[in-house]
């Protein structure tokens, strides 16, 4: 029987970006400094983030991949030019690359002074970006029985968007050490398994009495249904510095959310899985990204990396083919797994000189897209150079 999925949701992504000063490469505050100018070209799409050395930007809800992949570009060439008029450059990883040994400075902002209140020092350590896929679902409670279904796939995310091998200006050895350091707090990683909307909300207003969250918009679970729109959101990816990688990677999830949304609808709430087969499956992703192996969710069983992420597409095909964009994602994917993701690109930077900065300028280039081999650019897309100028096309809000 051929399984007909109707109208494709729209989806739409969030990134958030490390700020770093043009001449030393390092981490720096700036990002009061530069949201004026980036929100005359982006309006409400940008906005601050727990530290002064990020800033975050947000695409309009979109239909296409191509789309995505312009609005993606699109906004990350406002930042670059809103940074580089206060002497600013922004990047994508997870972590910061230099300049982050000491506490960063947290937004004063009455939301994130609360959090510094809430989990004191461990706000000190949080620094880290990661990438955030919105897709729209009928309603909340798909939205939490979505979150199931998504479980068991969300290590082979972590593999896929590992992008924050350093850390303390040191490589760490983990491909996604951004992962490591979300796990600190109590709230980060997979959700629990919900059997309900109501018992999301039950767990959640316990959460709440404890302490342990400041209000429902930081339950940072790596699935969860958005507070303010019909959407369930994706957290568990790193800040990927390639466009094209991202906007693949967001079209592959919103696939997994469709397949899952025909389960759920057919009644099935999900697969149970044990905790530990999943918490050593997104170890094991932290730490060999998409160089070596990993662990199958489902089986508890050890295997190479690539197989896992051949699973993954298998099991969203059906609903990627039926939207036309199955070629495009696993041609993408082919080249992705072939150099290793954005883990292996900040070693390989680094290893021409070993110099950090290097990898800044690196990350740098392939966030703005101007990068060799950073994929290809979406037509009528503004190419940005490391200044933040444009050449050709004109860029939003020119």
């Amino acid at each position: 029987m051929t399984v007909t999925y109707g109208a494709r949701p729209t989806l739409g992504v969030e990134e958030e970006y490390f700020l770093t000063a043009a001449d030393s490469r390092a981490l720096a505050d700036g990002a009061s400094r530069i949201l004026p100018g980036a929100t005359a070209l982006l309006g409400e799409r940008c906005s601050g983030e727990l530290m002064e050395c990020q800033v975050e930007a947000k695409t309009p809800p979109c239909s296409t991949m191509e789309q995505l992949h312009g609005h993606l570009t699109a906004m990350r060439g406002a930042l670059v030019r809103a940074a580089g008029a206060q002497g600013l450059r922004i990047h994508a990883s997870g972590t910061p690359v230099l300049g982050a040994r000491g506490a960063a400075t947290l937004r004063d902002d009455p939301r994130y002074l609360a959090a510094r209140t809430t989990f004191r020092a461990r706000t000190e350590g949080a620094v880290i970006s990661a990438t955030h896929v919105h897709v729209q679902v009928p309603g909340r409670e798909e939205a939490v029985l979505v979150g199931n279904h998504l479980r068991p796939w969300l290590p082979v995310l972590v593999a896929l968007s590992a992008n924050s091998p350093f850390w303390a200006e040191r490589d760490t050895r983990y491909a996604s050490w951004r992962t490591m350091v979300a796990h600190a707090l109590p709230v980060f990683g997979p959700p629990p398994y919900f059997t309900s909307a109501d018992h999301f909300d039950r767990v959640a207003a316990d959460l709440l009495e404890a302490g342990a969250v400041v209000d429902e918009g930081m339950l940072f679970w790596d699935v969860r249904p958005c507070s303010h729109l019909p959407t369930v959101e994706i957290r568990v990816m790193d800040s990927v510095a390639d466009a094209e990688v991202v906007a693949v990677l967001a079209v592959l999830i919103r696939a997994v959310v469709v397949t899952a949304l025909e389960r759920v609808r057919l009644g099935d709430p999900g697969p149970r899985l044990p905790e530990t087969s999943l918490s050593t499956a997104y170890w094991r992703a932290a730490r060999d990204g998409l160089r070596g192996h990993g662990v199958d969710a489902h089986s508890a069983r050890l295997l190479p990396v690539h197989e896992l992420v051949k699973q993954l597409v298998r099991h969203a095909r059906p609903v990627l083919a039926e939207y036309g964009e199955l070629e495009r994602v696993c041609g993408v994917l082919r080249r992705w797994c072939r150099q290793g993701g954005g883990a292996t690109a900040q070693r390989a930077a680094f290893e021409r000189r070993k110099d950090l900065r290097d990898v800044v300028d690196d990350l740098t280039d392939r966030t703005a897209g101007t990068a060799p081999g950073s994929g290809t650019r979406p037509s009528g897309t503004p190419r940005l150079t490391r200044s933040g100028h444009t050449s050709g096309e004109a860029g939003p809000g020119r």
